[in-house]
């Protein structure tokens, strides 16, 4: 009966892991995760500074309308990124973070900034094509890489997005 009674109590805990958990986080989270989700909150950020910069710079219609696409899409990806890193108890400094990954220098922003209309459109998409080509090459290392399940929907999905950015920009600057 002891066997028994040890049996039954035992068998939850192998239906679960028989049948594995609906959590994606389950699958835990390595250094890859951690340094994707880093880099992409600062990285996501400055997209999002510039899509606001397209709203003040007289851009043209074409262009506030990907900058509003753009800041609608990361700005909840950043709050969710953030979230994980708390769940991961891990720091959301990015002192580290690389230039070389797509991000826009202090002197790139300030140019920037201080044009308007078509000379504006102009630098902000080949800036943003940059930016989103850095982006994009950030997700496919995590893809190589990383093994948290959210954070390789995120990586597939900001290749997704930012590809079809990028052949947009591409488009509007002929």
């Amino acid at each position: 009966m002891n066997r028994l009674i040890a049996l039954l109590a035992a068998l939850p805990l192998v239906l679960v892991a028989a049948c594995g958990s609906s959590d994606e986080s389950d699958a835990g989270h390595g250094d890859a995760d951690v340094a994707f989700v880093q880099q992409m909150v600062p990285h996501h950020e400055q997209a999002v500074e510039m899509a606001d910069m397209a709203e003040r710079a007289d851009a043209s219609a074409d262009v506030k309308a990907l900058a509003a696409q753009i800041e609608a899409a990361q700005g909840p990806e950043i709050a969710t990124m953030k979230t994980w890193l708390d769940d991961w108890d891990v720091p959301s400094d990015h002192a580290g973070h690389d230039m070389g990954d797509g991000m826009m220098s202090d002197s790139d922003m300030t140019g920037l900034a201080q044009l308007s209309g078509a000379a504006f459109d102009q630098e902000w998409l080949t800036l943003m094509i940059e930016h989103h080509e850095g982006a994009v090459a950030m997700a496919r290392t995590e893809l190589a890489d990383g093994r948290d399940a959210r954070a390789q929907k995120l990586a597939r999905q900001v290749i997704a997005d930012q590809q079809r950015e990028i052949a947009t920009m591409k488009g509007l600057l002929g």
